[in-house]
């Protein structure tokens, strides 16, 4: 994996946020720092249910979530969590589990310590984690519990969460300034007064900072973009980040992808997650293909081979284009998981699947493999080209299936040698 890293220069380079390491080997995963950015998903589920539960994590687990958190609420739910993980490890896919817990999140922990030792990370919201006079309670005893089990913590500040009591308090001093600030910035800073204070209280308890998570999600791009850099200059804190109640579809993965690339840009965030709404039926691990394609898009990380393709216009024989760079990409993900264990770099990979002459040759011999179909009226031939050169042209009815196995060689000796390490 490689570091986190800027590509425009006009843009401020963020000091590196303190490392946190989450969860135990061989599974433990390295956050912040000059670590790359960590991939994370939540699970749907009802966790006292313990075999749909691990079902779930093993699946997010299987498309590349590198932490897995899931609801925490009853005491069902807590006295789950060691057979959720027991039932992972039995199923070899383990991955650091994190709790999520809200308004009962101290008595829980306290009442199953099983639990409080099998997560790897809990997570607590200022806003639901007491009123009144109980709310600095409650929360000493979440952070005293994560102190005595070395658990590191994320304080999550959402927008629909807000913890009221900041939020008059900053209403308050703006009233009594000679020009009061508007409701959006007092919104904005209340997020960031609540994360940064409640931090400052869990060290004061005697949680290392090296095991604080900070995030302030929003449903809001501009909202979230100007929150995160604000965080950024006022802490060194690690920062999970994401777009919260992102929505259905294109919607919530456009919404997502436009405010995360600017920060990820700036070198702001050190784990994310997409917090998409999944269609009926569609899998929960969507979200996670989703977060991989951002961080990839921007070359922070590999994943995945990448299929370069063309959109097709009037020059292009569409129907079948669409095909085969459908069923490319659907091969590609189907193989990985061999190909991950058997090939270092695999995740590298760059296919281009062509349409006609324009652009047709030119991308293919950019791409590592690649196949430029003839487009309306050029001769029913698609040369393939590897590493720049062309080796063969292909056509007829068996043109797909030779493509594949071309790409299957071209894998095997590119790629063979050393195993993937596990974590690389």
């Amino acid at each position: 994996m490689t570091e986190k890293r800027l590509f425009c220069g006009k843009l401020p380079e963020q000091p590196a946020t303190h490392e946190c390491l989450i969860g135990v080997a061989p599974r433990q995963v390295r956050l912040g720092g000059k670590s790359p950015v960590v991939v994370q998903a939540m699970t749907n589920t009802d966790t006292a249910d313990v075999e749909a539960t691990a079902r779930q994590c093993a699946e997010l687990r299987e498309a590349g979530a590198e932490l897995v958190r899931m609801t925490i609420n009853t005491p069902e739910a807590a006295d789950a969590v060691p057979r959720v993980r027991d039932r992972l490890e039995a199923l070899s896919s383990s991955v650091p589990l994190i709790g999520d817990f809200h308004f009962n999140g101290h008595r829980l922990l306290t009442d199953s310590p099983a639990c409080a030792e099998a997560l790897a990370k809990y997570r607590i919201n200022p806003g639901n984690v007491g009123f009144g006079q109980k709310r600095d309670a409650q929360f000493a005893a979440l952070i005293e519990i994560a102190c005595r089990y070395e658990k590191p913590v994320r304080i999550g500040v959402n927008w629909g969460s807000l913890d009221q009591a900041v939020l008059a308090r900053l209403m308050d001093e703006s009233q009594r300034r000679h020009v009061p600030r508007e409701a959006r910035d007092i919104m904005r800073e209340a997020m960031l007064t609540s994360a940064l204070e409640s931090a400052n209280m869990a060290e004061e308890i005697g949680l290392s900072g090296t095991r604080i998570i900070l995030s302030c999600k929003t449903s809001n791009a501009q909202d979230l973009i100007h929150i995160y850099q604000e965080l950024a200059a006022r802490s060194r804190y690690a920062l999970h980040l994401g777009l919260t109640e992102a929505g259905l579809g294109d919607r919530g993965i456009i919404a997502s992808a436009a405010a995360m690339a600017v920060l990820l840009q700036q070198g702001i965030g050190d784990t994310i997650r997409v917090s998409l709404t999944p269609r009926p039926g569609e899998p929960r691990a969507r979200e996670v293909v989703v977060a991989q394609e951002i961080l990839q898009s921007l070359e922070l990380r590999a994943f995945a081979p990448q299929v370069l393709a063309c959109p097709g216009c009037g020059r292009t024989t569409s129907v079948f284009f669409q095909e085969l760079a459908g069923t490319v990409t659907d091969f590609l993900r189907r193989r990985m998981p061999e190909w991950r264990a058997r090939y270092a770099g695999v995740e590298h990979l760059r296919v281009a699947v062509m349409g006609c002459i324009v652009n047709g040759p030119g991308e293919s011999k950019h791409a590592h493999i690649g196949i430029s179909l003839p487009g309306n009226g050029e001769a029913p031939n698609a040369p393939i080209y590897e590493d720049g050169v062309k080796t063969e042209t292909l056509k007829g009815d068996d043109l797909t299936r030779n493509f594949l196995d071309k790409i299957e060689s071209y894998v095997a000796r590119r790629f063979g040698g050393a195993p993937q390490k596990e974590g690389a």
